[in-house]
Formats: C-alpha cells, structure tokens, sequence
C-alpha cells in the first residue's frame, strides 16, 4: 500500500481588511471624543472650584485668628471704617488701639480666589456682637447665596 498524497486544495487568496474606517466606526469615535470634552471639565471644573472655596476658608481663618488676637490685645476689633487694613498698619481714626502691633506678615492683606477683597464689617449683620468675615464668592457682591463664610 502507497502511501496516501492528500488532495491539493485550492489555493484561497488571503483576504486584506477594506482600508479606511467604516462610518459607524467613525460616529462611534466622534460619540466618544465629545462624551469626554462634554463630562471632563465639568469633573475638573468642579474640583477648581472646590479648590478656591477650601483656599477661601483657610484665608478667612488666619484673618479671624488675628482678628481675635487684635481684640484680646486692644479690648474690640477693628471698625468697619479701619477694615483688615488696621492688622497691617496701625489705625489713625478712632477706636485707636492702644497696644498695636502688626498681625498679617504680608504688605497687602489676602484676597480671595477669584481676587476680590475679604468683606469684614464690624459689628456684623450676620455677627452683631462680633464681625462677619465672608469672601463674597464668585460675583463678588456680598450677602448674596455664593458667599463663603468661615
């Protein structure tokens, strides 16, 4: 017995992929791309934003901290009229302190995150027998609902 030579079979011409991109493969991608532009700032805007409102709170709390050293050294704090200001540069109008000294080592006072000045009013509307210490959020218009109170 010979030994059995298999059948040749008919050589099969390799198929090639068609060259290009289908269109739904294109509207799939396009679906894709603006998904992400649409849902990634919104994410990373919303991280900004919550960023400025930690960076404003921890601004307003080393200004309360030497608001409440300036009253424990002069007996009340500093007036509406004097503002922060009297934390860096001694006060000329009244109620002029009698033990100043300075409690912000910066030449200018902090400003907010969206670099407005910290609104300080003494007495307060919210704290009539203290202050308020507020930064005015986004608008920059005080007592209004962005602000950001300590």
């Amino acid at each position: 017995m010979s030994p059995r030579i298999p059948a040749c079979t008919p050589m099969k011409h390799p198929t090639h992929p068609p060259h290009g991109f289908s269109f739904l493969g294109v509207l799939l991608l396009a679906l894709i791309v603006a998904f992400i532009l649409g849902v990634l700032p919104n994410k990373i805007g919303g991280r900004l934003e919550f960023g400025r409102v930690i960076r404003a709170k921890g601004g307003m709390e080393s200004l309360s901290d030497a608001l409440r050293t300036y009253k424990s050294q002069n007996g009340f704090y500093p007036s509406t009229s004097q503002g922060l200001k009297a934390l860096i540069v001694c006060p000329l109008t009244q109620p002029i302190p009698t033990r100043w000294q300075c409690l912000v080592d910066a030449p200018t006072i902090p400003r907010d995150p969206w670099d407005n000045a910290f609104y300080y009013a003494c007495p307060g509307k919210r704290h009539p027998y203290g202050f308020d210490l507020f930064s005015c959020g986004p608008d920059g218009i005080p007592y209004t609902a962005d602000d950001i109170e300590n």
